[in-house]
C-alpha cells in the first residue's frame, strides 16, 4: 500500500542541523549557478564546504587555476563557512591530507550519472574513508556546464543567466 502524502512517514522531518565538512571538487572553469546551487544546498548538509579546484586535465581552461581560485572566492565571499582551496593531485589524497570523509558531486542529467559512478567507485578504492554524495542541479538549472558557457561565450553570447557577476567582468 502506498502511503498517502499526509502520512506521517511523508511529512518533512524538521530540518537538520547541518555537521561536518565536505568537499566540492572541481574545474569550476568557469564557476557557474548551477555550481553554486549545489554549494548552497550542501551547505543545507554540513556545517563547512570547501571548494577545491583541482587540475583541469584535458579540459581547454578559460581561466588559469589561480584565476579560478580568486574568481571563487570572491563568489563565495558571504558565505562564511565556504573555503576555496587548489589541488593538482588526486582529490582522494587531497581528502586524506586534510581528514576529509564526504565529498560532493553535481549531477546535472543521467548522462552525467555513469562518467560519475565509475568516478566514486575508483574514489573509494583509493580512499574508502570518503563516501561521495551525489546531488541534482535544480531543474532551472540542470543544462548549464562550464563547457557549453565557455563555447557561449567564445561565440559572444550572452552567459549572464548562467554565472555571477563576476564572472563576466
Amino acid at each position: 500500500m502506498i502511503p498517502s502524502p499526509r502520512s506521517p512517514k511523508l511529512q518533512k522531518s524538521k530540518p537538520t542541523v547541518p555537521v561536518g565538512h565536505a568537499i566540492y571538487p572541481g574545474s569550476f572553469d568557469p564557476i557557474t549557478n548551477g555550481h553554486l546551487d549545489i554549494l548552497d544546498r550542501a551547505l543545507e548538509v554540513f556545517s563547512s564546504v570547501t571548494i577545491v579546484v583541482a587540475g583541469t586535465g584535458h579540459k581547454n581552461p578559460l581561466f588559469t587555476p589561480e584565476e579560478r581560485v580568486e574568481l571563487i572566492r570572491e563568489v563565495v565571499a558571504k558565505r562564511t563557512n565556504v573555503k576555496v582551496d587548489r589541488w593538482a593531485g588526486l582529490i582522494m589524497d587531497y581528502a586524506r591530507e586534510h581528514g576529509i570523509s564526504a565529498m560532493i558531486r553535481g549531477l546535472r542529467a543521467a548522462s552525467d550519472f555513469e562518467y560519475e559512478f565509475m568516478m566514486a567507485s575508483m574514489n573509494k578504492r583509493i580512499n574508502p574513508t570518503v563516501e561521495t554524495l551525489f546531488m541534482m542541479t535544480s531543474e532551472d538549472l540542470y543544462f548549464v556546464s562550464s563547457s557549453m558557457v565557455k563555447e557561449l561565450f567564445r561565440y559572444g553570447g550572452d552567459i549572464s543567466s548562467y554565472v555571477p557577476k563576476s564572472v563576466i567582468r
